[in-house]
């Protein structure tokens, strides 16, 4: 699955018309598609990115307009930009993982996930949904849609068969793969996740444009890496839900940028998963659930995630 090397991926994905706008961790990246066919966009990242990703999407495409947007799933990082995008290029289509589509129309923000993770989308509408096992035209080329359960059951991801180039969203990146949310709400994920890293490995993709992270070619390593660290949380679940839970922190402060601990420790005790995926003891009482706070945060510096000074927490 590794491309020789002579392989230049970059060429070939200006080539065909696809653009990998790499973004921070707070927001997904954004894949612009354009040809001689509809121009399309694969994720719209966070919404306090909102501004910033119509600006660039309108840079790359100057005087062309955007015909349809495309989320791999709902997470508040993939589609927070798309009430902007919407707002930007009237008209615009919209389709989302059918999974989805009634809790988008009636806009439920706690079954969407954005109250339990304790994060922000504004409300979009859709027009059409992504069903796996066909095919949906952007740019110039075609793309199987295939469904790509783990991270999120409703999660899909976008393969170029010709070219071999996939979309996929935060079932694999480059050094791992999203977290398993389903696990967190005491749902089995961790073999979904099995599942789609092993349709990945039968796609047998030449280059992988990710949510998150550098675009990649050494699909093979990355596989590798991928299962092995599922098979650390397979063994220990209760390490998947710790880093988990990192993970929400670092997100949240990446939106902050600073805050102090009385505050994190507020928002923490008010966030569903926090509370859904906390070990009992951690939450039997004020003082307990501090004090893991506490450790979580100890953790966080030390993989220099975050810096503290005094009672202040800031972005590292």
């Amino acid at each position: 699955m590794t491309p020789p090397a002579e392989f230049d991926a970059a060429s070939l994905l200006a080539t065909i018309g696809v653009t990998c706008m790499e973004r921070g961790w707070l927001s997904s990246n954004n894949i612009l598609v354009q040809g001689d066919g509809p121009t399309a966009l694969v994720d719209s990242g966070y919404a306090t990115h909102a501004d910033q990703t119509v600006e660039l999407v309108a840079t790359a495409l100057q005087d062309r307009r955007l015909e349809m947007l495309l989320n791999t799933h709902l997470h508040s990082d993939h589609c927070g930009g798309n009430a902007a995008l919407q707002a930007a290029y009237p008209g615009l289509v919209t389709l989302i993982p059918p999974g989805q589509a009634s809790m988008v129309e009636d806009w439920d923000p706690v079954a969407l996930t954005f109250e339990p993770t304790g994060q922000h989308c504004p409300q979009f509408v859709h027009q059409a949904v992504l069903v796996p096992g066909t095919s949906v035209q952007l740019g110039a080329l075609s793309w199987e849609v295939h469904a790509a359960k783990g991270h999120d059951p409703h999660s899909i991801i976008l393969f170029e068969p010709q070219h071999r180039v996939l979309i996929s969203a935060d079932a694999l990146w480059e050094n791992g793969f999203g977290i398993a949310f389903p696990e967190l709400e005491g749902q089995s994920a961790f073999d979904d996740v099995a599942n789609t890293l092993e349709l990945i490995n039968e796609l047998a993709p030449a280059i992988v444009l990710p949510g998150h992270g550098a675009v990649f070619t050494d699909v093979s390593a990355s596989l590798a890496r991928a299962r092995s660290r599922l098979d650390q949380f397979v063994q220990q679940p209760e390490r998947h839900r710790r880093h988990a839970l990192k993970v929400l922190i670092k997100f949240k402060l990446l939106e902050w940028q600073t805050i102090s601990v009385p505050a994190l420790f507020e928002w923490v005790m008010s966030t569903a998963y926090f509370r859904l995926a906390m070990p009992s003891l951690a939450s039997a009482d004020r003082a307990s659930s501090m004090d893991w706070l506490e450790g979580m945060l100890e953790e966080l510096e030390r993989s220099r995630a975050l810096a503290r000074q005094g009672t202040t927490v800031f972005n590292a």
